[in-house]
This record gives structure tokens, C-alpha cells and sequence, in this order.
């Protein structure tokens, strides 16, 4: 028996552009959404489904020039985000969500911070936010960083745009300072009164790196003996053996006995005490040999460093 001839298969006819918007208004009516190309048969048509219909799309089947999507058809014709983007932001948006962030913790958020945003859709990072303020990407308007948006309409103050620092600037702070607690600042002290924003801990940083205009090199605790004569633990004066011996004279003068180890501030030299004066004496720093105490040094024989 002679086999039948193969029928060609019929040609599907060509799609246009206008029926396949057609079909997604239709489509967008009925369910509050774009189709995509998962979304089954096509009811206006015979057999069409909206996989085929990107499959055309993308090879440039049935009359279409090929290369396209049913993604980027909808975005390009009718302004739908393809659904594998992220939804857009707006400055408004990522200030309210700063603001809660504030309120919350106390502190405002970093464009490193990698953590989600609370209330926000998910998938959204603080450095998701910090990469679009920066490119101009979901909607906002680029070349700004987080940082500079909290500065610009919240007031915070920015690290990265700090103001340049002079010694005598620093140096009139730590004069007020002096004025109001009776000692001169130090880097863990926190807050810088005479200068709102400022704290001592950055200053020191600034002055030791070299940052912010200044040389690098120094710290607080230097630039303050340096030019205030305030005592610096870590570098102390030389002591002598005479010079002990004259304080301690003046002691005896003053009390009626020598100095022991827990006789407290030497009034001859503030900033110095007599336990200081002998763990100089015993360990051999400061100039002298070590090896010895302050009762060895008054008394001339062996003794007891805790007297």
C-alpha cells in the first residue's frame, strides 16, 4: 500500500503588533495584571499562548523583526515594569524608611549596611538604595549617595564631607574644655562642646592620619603638651634622683616624714605622684636605672616598696 504524502503543516498566520496589545488589554482587564508569558492560552485567539508569542517575539517568527520580549514589548508599549526589576523608589520613600530607621535604633542608616529595610518591599538593602541613589537607577535622580540625602533634607551630619581642621582650632575647643571641667580633653571624652558634631576621639584620629587637613603624625594628648604644657602619660619627663630627693625633702619639710607609696599628688610637680616616682624606681623608666624604690632611695638600705 503506497504511503500517503506528508501535508505541509499550515503556515500560522502573522502576528501584529497592535492584536498582541489587544490581547494584553484584554488580559489586564480581566485579571488587574500583564500577562507574562507563563500565563497559559489566550482566550481571543484559537490557539495562541503567551509562551508562543514571546518564542516570536524573541526569533522574529510570523512576520515580527525578532529580538524582543513580551517583558520588553509591555514596557516599550505600555510602560509595564518587567517583572524581574525591582519597583521603583522615590526620595520621599527611602526619607520615610530613614526616618523609622532613626527612630528606632537612634541612629541614622549607612549606605554599607547590607541588612533588609524594614517596610520596604523585599529584597531592599540599604546598599541597594545607596547603589540607585548613586547610578540613577529605580526612579531616583543619581550622583548622590545616602549619606548626602540625610544631610541635605534631614540635617545629618556627613562623614565624608567633614570640614577641614586647623591646630588652633582644635586647640581653642580644648581651651573651652579646660575652662569648663578643669582638665584638659582626651580622645575618649567624647563630644566636643565648642563644636557641635565634633567629638574628641575624632579629632585625635584626624590629627594621628593626617586627615581633614591636618599634617598627621600627632595626636590630642601631644598637640596639648606641646602647646598647653598638659602632662602626656606617654610621654613623661626624665626624673633624677636629686630631683626625687628635693621633692621628697619638701615633703618632710611639709609633714613631718618622709613620702611613702600611697602619699598621694606631689604639689612640687602636679601631674606626678609619689606610687608613680616608684614604679619609675623600680622598673627603670623615665631616665633612671631601675631596680631600686622610693624607700631604698630615701633610706639607703633595702625596704619595702608598699611603705
Amino acid at each position: 500500500m503506497p504511503t500517503p504524502p506528508i501535508r505541509p503543516r499550515a503556515k500560522k498566520p502573522d502576528l501584529r503588533s497592535a492584536d498582541i496589545l489587544a490581547w494584553a488589554d484584554a488580559y489586564h482587564r480581566r485579571h488587574g495584571r500583564w500577562p507574562y508569558i507563563t500565563a497559559g492560552r489566550i482566550p481571543e485567539t484559537a490557539d495562541q499562548t503567551w509562551a508562543a508569542v514571546d518564542q516570536s517575539l524573541r526569533a522574529g517568527h510570523r512576520g515580527l523583526p525578532g529580538g524582543d520580549t513580551l517583558s520588553r514589548f509591555l514596557h516599550r508599549c505600555r510602560g509595564v515594569r518587567p517583572r524581574h526589576l525591582p519597583p521603583p523608589l522615590t526620595v520621599e520613600q527611602v526619607l520615610t524608611w530613614a526616618d523609622a530607621h532613626h527612630q528606632r535604633t537612634g541612629a541614622w542608616p549607612s549606605g554599607h549596611d547590607t541588612g533588609p529595610v524594614r517596610g520596604a518591599p523585599k529584597g531592599t538593602t540599604w546598599l541597594a538604595i545607596e547603589l540607585a541613589l548613586a547610578r540613577g537607577k529605580r526612579g531616583l535622580p543619581g550622583g548622590v549617595t545616602l549619606a548626602q540625602l540625610l544631610e541635605r533634607h534631614r540635617g545629618v551630619r556627613n562623614r565624608l564631607g567633614v570640614p577641614d581642621l586647623t591646630e588652633g582650632q582644635v586647640l581653642a575647643w580644648a581651651d573651652d574644655h579646660h575652662r569648663r571641667t578643669g582638665a584638659w580633653p582626651r580622645y575618649q571624652d567624647g563630644p566636643v562642646a565648642a563644636a557641635p558634631g565634633e567629638t574628641w576621639g575624632a579629632v585625635d584620629t584626624a590629627l594621628f592620619k593626617g586627615k581633614r587637613g591636618l599634617p598627621g603624625g600627632d595626636s590630642l594628648r601631644k598637640l596639648l603638651a606641646r602647646h598647653r604644657g598638659a602632662r602626656n602619660k606617654s610621654a613623661l619627663p626624665p626624673l633624677t634622683a636629686g630631683q626625687i630627693r628635693a621633692w621628697a625633702e619638701a615633703h618632710r619639710s611639709r609633714i613631718g616624714e618622709w613620702p611613702r607609696v600611697k602619699s598621694g599628688p606631689i604639689p612640687e610637680a602636679p601631674g606626678e605622684t609619689w606610687s608613680g616616682v616608684n614604679a619609675a624606681l623600680t622598673t627603670g623608666v623615665r631616665g633612671l636605672p631601675g631596680g631600686s624604690s622610693l624607700f631604698q632611695l630615701l633610706h639607703g638600705r633595702p625596704g619595702h616598696a608598699g611603705r
